[in-house]
């Protein structure tokens, strides 16, 4: 599964919103079962060690979104950083010291006609590399479905209500394949700096189901 979708249905927060909870009792998924399985394999052929990947998982827990929040604030006063980022994601955010990995970074502009969402609807892909950890709403299966089928109503759940003339895009992550929203830059937020425009950039709203609020 790849690309993105289109809807034209109706859509700031860092919490579970109504109708979208985190809460995923069921079994593991071919994708986490695949994963947990070559874990278990590195390790028994002594590649990775149970205290490498408890480092590792410390590393991933110590980024936090206002890497990300950078990039967004430098795409809205640079045009040039803008057309790169859009460009060749990977290349503009290692200007910030950020790694990709083998992961390819697309960055999708959400203006006064479209708005973008993310979701991994297999498993729980993420720019963790730019955004930190993904939050428990975003890796619940019932966000993964319902996101795809009813992007508007979803939305309007965290709170954001998309007019009925701007485009809601959904883009689906995949292993290899991560995605940012750029958001639409607010009104008033002329001749701020790039350090206070960053402030106002959230996680949600470079997943999408947010936009910044001055």
């Amino acid at each position: 599964m790849s690309g993105n979708h289109d809807h034209d249905h109706h859509h700031d927060h860092d919490h579970p919103h109504p109708g979208v909870k985190p809460e995923d009792t069921s079994a593991p998924g071919r994708y986490e079962l695949i994963t947990l399985a070559m874990q278990e394999m590195l390790i028994e052929k002594g590649i990775l060690t149970p205290e490498k990947i408890r480092r590792g998982i410390e590393a991933l827990d110590a980024w936090q979104p206002s890497r990300g929040a950078a990039v967004v604030a430098r795409a809205w006063t640079d045009p040039a950083f803008k057309a790169a980022l859009l460009a060749d994601g990977n290349a503009a955010v290692s200007k910030f010291g950020v790694d990709m990995g083998e992961a390819k970074l697309t960055v999708v502009e959400s203006t006064a006609t479209v708005h973008n969402v993310i979701v991994c609807t297999l498993c729980s892909c993420y720019p963790r590399a730019l955004l930190g950890l993904p939050p428990d709403w975003y890796r619940s299966k019932r966000y993964r479905a319902r996101i795809v089928s009813e992007p508007r109503k979803v939305l309007a759940e965290f709170g954001t209500v998309i007019p009925d003339d701007v485009a809601v895009r959904v883009h689906d992550s995949l292993a290899d394949l991560r995605y940012l929203v750029l958001p639409k830059r607010p009104a008033g937020t002329e001749g701020w700096s790039e350090e206070k425009l960053a402030s106002i950039v959230s996680r949600d709203s470079m997943v999408g189901v947010a936009v910044p609020n001055p």
